[in-house]
């Protein structure tokens, strides 16, 4: 890797017991891109010279298209859409929705309600759901409105039957999921890859990432850490796991001088204000690390960084103060760093 010297260097510690695959010589790379999901995402995949490029693009389009399909806000027919417009009562999902829906109801829990699939009326509010951003001129929303979307948002307040897939939902809930869709469906984009035949490959949506195998060169896939200004410039080996990166900084709007996140705390209703800028995270599954990423933002830094420590995360905090951006690194991620630069 070319200037290697001027950069910190993230190396894989443990690669696990699995060698990790790598182009047979005459593999061609095929890369595609373009936009789903309300973002932009691209692929760079080796596969066999008899795996045609449009057939792989359209394993991606159909994978992407799923994604929508069950969890799209803005799409009036989706699953989770139809969920939202139903009155109060039992909803039965289909299998890879409640999956989903059962595991973000699950690190809901264990989080405390740091990640919570049911804030979309609070999100709504807010102006980062489908009815659209809140212009910079409009009043923020009165107390008396925030409660109304809390009274209306919470995972407490939901019920579910694993057996008949189905949630009781209270009139007005709203499920948005936001913080862990994307993670998903790279997940799924990469599946399909392989099952395609293109074992090596590098998936991104909307800065989710996740990589399998090694490049033609036998090297890994290197990707740019976002840093916010705080320490030097990070680049990240990825070999066979994946990547998040949640942040105020596509994701906000603007009052009278101020920045307003579009992480929300379930408690107050209010938008996260303890300063933290963005959260990366690594884990072997991009759903993993998409879930993680968005409970780390909405932690206080401290008690973000317990919970890297508590559950082994390879994470990296930026998180603004007085003084400017400060960094926080877990034990796992400083492990990861090449000490030989």
């Amino acid at each position: 890797m070319a200037e290697t010297s001027t950069n910190r260097v993230f190396l894989p510690v443990d690669p696990g017991e699995n060698i990790p695959a790598v182009p047979l010589a005459g593999y061609p790379m095929h890369r595609f891109k373009g936009t789903a999901m309300g973002t932009h995402w691209s692929v760079q995949a080796y596969a066999p010279k008899h795996v045609e490029p449009q057939r792989l693009r359209t394993a991606i389009m159909q994978e992407l298209a799923h994604a929508i399909e069950l969890f799209s806000t803005w799409e009036a027919h989706s699953e989770v859409a139809r969920c939202n417009a139903a009155p109060g009562g039992d909803w039965q999902f289909s299998a890879p929705c409640w999956a989903v829906l059962e595991s973000s109801l699950a690190w809901a829990e264990a989080s405390g309600g740091a990640v919570d699939p049911t804030l979309g009326a609070l999100g709504n509010l807010w102006g980062f759901g489908p009815e659209g951003p809140r212009p910079e001129w409009a009043p923020l929303p009165t107390q008396h409105e925030i409660d109304g979307g809390l009274r209306a948002s919470g995972w407490r307040r939901v019920q579910i039957d694993s057996t008949r897939r189905t949630l009781h939902k209270p009139a007005g809930l709203q499920l948005d999921f936001s913080g862990i869709a994307k993670g998903w469906a790279v997940d799924q984009v990469s599946s399909r890859l392989v099952r395609e035949g293109a074992c090596v490959h590098l998936v991104e949506i909307g800065g989710e990432l996740k990589s399998r195998g090694l490049r033609h060169d036998l090297q890994p896939w290197w990707v740019l850490l976002q840093n916010k200004g705080a320490g030097p410039r990070s680049l990240l080996a990825l070999v066979d796991m994946a990547v998040a990166t949640s942040g105020d900084t596509h994701h906000h709007f603007n009052h009278q001088g101020r920045q307003y996140s579009h992480t929300l705390d379930g408690q107050s209703g209010w938008p996260i204000a303890h300063g933290t800028a963005s959260v990366t995270v690594l884990h072997r599954m991009a759903m993993e690390a998409d879930v993680h990423a968005t409970v780390l933002t909405a932690m206080e830094p401290q008690r973000a960084m317990d919970w890297a420590e508590r559950y082994g995360l390879a994470a990296l905090l930026t998180v603004r103060t007085c003084a400017g951006m400060e960094e926080h690194i877990s034990t796992a991620m400083t492990a990861m760093l090449d000490s030989s630069e």
